[in-house]
């Protein structure tokens, strides 16, 4: 069945980013013919070119439900999420697919994203409990309003479309970028957390950083808005400065 919709398919040409550090010196574009069905997203493209074109292509998916986040990648020039962008957007091409801006090429498609989880770690992004712990089976129950007060931030899915197009990030690689302070905020509005994470957020290359380009709410696929949540954190973090004994 596939193949018969396939053939009857008008096609769109795919540019793909091939790259291969210590091989290559710099990265080149391929171009591949693929058919454009009317549910084919620009992964299903790239699936077809591994597939059927040229095996030696590498690139990150998993879920192909914009649930795993790991098919971020730059579509003509913006970070998507390659399942959910559908090739019918972009008439009658090309589609120019390269990696995610501002993190090192390991091959192709695929970014080294060591920096960006040793930054998530940083900010300890679980729950914090101080004192005598409950039994296993006792739950910390929450109100509605508690759980609405950060659930907006519990959303991200680390896709790193926010790093890459975060111009302070592309100029900064250590700046703790959006993701990583949004989820901190996640947990510091969280009603059952007890931690304190103002000596990792309140620094030049973390919330006070950001200059408000704001294009991290702008492409991200879950309405995160990490722009809001390093935007509250500069308020509380400047209350804490005049009043040491608030955290929230």
């Amino acid at each position: 069945m596939t193949e018969s919709r396939q053939a009857g398919a008008r096609t769109i040409r795919m540019e793909v980013a091939r790259f291969r550090p210590g091989e290559d010196d710099a990265p080149v574009m391929q171009g591949y013919d693929v058919p454009v069905l009317p549910d084919w997203a620009v992964l299903d493209g790239l699936n077809h070119i591994k597939d059927r074109l040229d095996g030696s292509l590498s690139y990150r998916w998993s879920c192909r439900m914009g649930v795993c986040g790991s098919c971020g990648m730059t579509v003509n020039g913006e970070p998507r999420l390659t399942c959910g962008t559908f090739l019918t957007e972009y008439g009658e091409g090309p589609v120019r697919i390269e990696p995610l801006k501002g993190f090192p090429v390991i091959r192709d498609l695929v970014v080294d994203i060591d920096g960006f989880l040793a930054k998530l770690s940083s900010v300890r992004p679980w729950l914090i409990r101080q004192g005598e712990e409950p039994p296993l089976t006792a739950e910390y129950a929450q109100t509605p309003e508690q759980l609405e007060a950060y659930k907006q931030y519990s959303m991200c899915i680390n896709c790193l479309l926010c790093y890459s197009a975060c111009p302070v990030y592309v100029l900064d690689p250590d700046f703790l970028g959006p993701a990583a302070i949004a989820l901190a905020q996640r947990y510091n509005l969280d009603s059952r957390d007890m931690g304190d994470r103002f000596d990792v957020l309140s620094q030049d290359d973390a919330v006070w950083g950001c200059t408000f380009v704001g294009e991290c709410t702008k492409v991200c696929p879950k309405h995160v808005d990490p722009a809001e949540a390093i935007q509250r954190y500069k308020l509380t973090a400047a209350l804490r400065s005049v009043l040491p004994w608030s955290r929230r």
